[in-house]
C-alpha cells in the first residue's frame, strides 16, 4: 500500500510540474531578440497583472503589437488621405495592405496562443517580423515619402515586439 501511494504522489506531481507554467528570466528571452535594449525595457515594463510566465508574457506582447498595428494602419489612413501625389498615394496603399495582412497574422497568434499551438504563433511572430519594414520605402524603390512621418517608428516598433514574440515562442515550442 505504501509503494502504491508513492507511485501515485510521484504521478501526480509529474502531471503537476509539466502543467506549471514555464518561467523564464526576461535577460535570457530578450538577448535572443534583435534588440535586447527594447525588448528589457518592454518587457520589464508589463502591467504587474501579467505574470512572469512565458504564456503571460506572449499574451502581453500580442496584445501591445495588435495596438501597435491598429496605429499604424490609423497612421497610413491619414497618410493616403493628405497624399498629394500619386506615387505617395500608391505607397501609402501598399502599406495599408501590408498592414492589413499583419493585423490578420496577430489576430491568428492571439488564437494559438490560446490553444497552446506555438508552431503556429512561431510562424505568425515570423511573418510579421518579416513584412512590418516591408512597407517603407526601401522595399519598394520609392522616393522617400515616409522622413517625416512617424511610419519608420511604428512598423520598427510592430517588428521588435514581433521579435519577442517570435523567442517566446520559439521557447514555447521546445
Amino acid at each position: 500500500m505504501v509503494r502504491f501511494s508513492s507511485i501515485t504522489i510521484m504521478f501526480l506531481l509529474f502531471i503537476a510540474s509539466s502543467n506549471a507554467a514555464k518561467i523564464v528570466n526576461v535577460h535570457t528571452i530578450c538577448k535572443k531578440t534583435q534588440n535586447p535594449s527594447f525588448c528589457s525595457t518592454f518587457l520589464k515594463s508589463r502591467p504587474r497583472s501579467v505574470h512572469g510566465d512565458l504564456v503571460s508574457l506572449a499574451k502581453y506582447s500580442i496584445e501591445d503589437a495588435h495596438a501597435k498595428i491598429t496605429n499604424t494602419i490609423n497612421l497610413i489612413t491619414k497618410l493616403i488621405a493628405r497624399s498629394r501625389f500619386n506615387a505617395e498615394k500608391s505607397h501609402y496603399r501598399r502599406c495599408s495592405i501590408v498592414f492589413t495582412g499583419i493585423l490578420d497574422e496577430i489576430k491568428e497568434a492571439q488564437g494559438f496562443i490560446e490553444s497552446g499551438e506555438y508552431q503556429g504563433l512561431y510562424e505568425d511572430a515570423e511573418s510579421i517580423r518579416e513584412a512590418a519594414p516591408d512597407c517603407l520605402n526601401k522595399a519598394y524603390e520609392t522616393p522617400s515619402f515616409d522622413e517625416n512621418t512617424l511610419l519608420p517608428k511604428y512598423a520598427h516598433d510592430v517588428e521588435k515586439v514581433a521579435d519577442i514574440i517570435l523567442v517566446i515562442s520559439n521557447i514555447l515550442r521546445h
